[in-house]
């Protein structure tokens, strides 16, 4: 394990090759768990705590099962959240008050490759510095902990139900989708259940498809990065818009309701504007990235949002 371990987007690779061994990411877990045990601002007595989640890949067991081996090794508690989106890993490790998140999975890519996210006590990715730090740790000797200082381990049974009610939480005021029809695409991947029963609870009729993971199809021939079969049974159904979510559910694809796709540079712009017709946009301002394209800055530019 040599520093530079952390790519754009975390560690990832195909299962069983490189920083995606058990070994590699027992020795990751490690490193991970000695820089957040020394850097925690917890009492004495208290251990650290970090949750881990994974999509529905196979392999997201044996790789759960070798973090858990680290990180309990460093004398860290772990809360083992079971498929779950990335952006619940996120919530559910500022909700714990955890030390450090982790996301298992791959995203969008085929079963054979998994990847490794992890999320500081706010929530948010880590910072270089950080990941700088635990590449290096991960190079050397590292201190584990005394018996009796060992962690433990624990499966919370109701992140999924924690994760509907805080994004339930998230429309304003008594907000519902009742009268709504909806096609939702889950990609076989951890929102197979979330999505649906969120927005089931909020009203909307659904339409489910790609809800039934093996550990292989995560992302074959579905979900966000295949729409078509999406966009096809909104006509099908008759419904007013299609949602395809990606294996770990941190991004989206729409259709409406003529089963005409809706990409990511679309999906933002309506937003804006709508925003900014509420008078709801902060500082009439939208951020993008890289890949946003021209035509988003044009149309957003001609209504006077930069």
């Amino acid at each position: 394990m040599m520093a530079g371990l952390f790519g754009t987007d975390g560690v990832r690779a195909r299962i069983n090759t490189g920083p995606m061994t058990a070994e590699a990411v027992v020795r990751l877990a490690l490193a991970a768990g000695r820089w957040f045990a020394d850097h925690n601002d917890r009492s004495s007595n208290a251990r650290p705590i970090v949750v881990i989640g994974k999509d529905t890949r196979l392999s997201g067991y044996m790789l759960e099962s070798a973090m858990v081996a680290g990180f309990t090794s460093i004398g860290l508690d772990c809360r083992l959240l079971g498929p779950i989106p990335t952006p619940a890993v996120a919530h559910l490790t500022r909700s714990l008050r955890a030390e450090l998140g982790v996301m298992i999975s791959a995203s969008h890519n085929p079963h054979h490759d998994n990847g490794i996210k992890l999320f500081g006590p706010d929530g948010f990715k880590l910072d270089d510095d950080i990941e700088a730090g635990i590449s290096a740790l991960a190079a050397g000797s590292i201190e584990l902990a005394n018996a009796p200082d060992l962690g433990r381990a624990r499966r919370m049974l109701d992140s999924v139900g924690r994760y509907v009610e805080f994004a339930k939480s998230t429309l304003p005021g008594r907000t519902r989708l009742d009268g709504l029809k909806l096609v939702v695409d889950c990609a076989n991947g951890a929102a197979y259940r979330t999505a649906p029963d969120t927005l089931y609870e909020l009203g909307a009729e659904i339409v489910p498809l790609s809800v039934s993971p093996d550990g292989f199809n995560i992302n074959e021939n579905c979900g966000a990065v295949h729409p078509q079969m999406m966009a096809t049974a909104v006509v099908a159904h008759g419904a007013d818009a299609g949602i395809c979510l990606d294996g770990d559910a941190d991004r989206l694809i729409m259709a409406d309701e003529t089963g005409k796709i809706i990409d990511g540079d679309q999906i933002l712009g309506c937003l804006a504007l709508a925003m900014q017709e509420r008078g709801k946009l902060a500082n009439a301002a939208v951020v993008g990235t890289v890949m946003s394209n021209r035509g988003l800055e044009t149309r957003l530019g001609a209504a006077g949002i930069t």
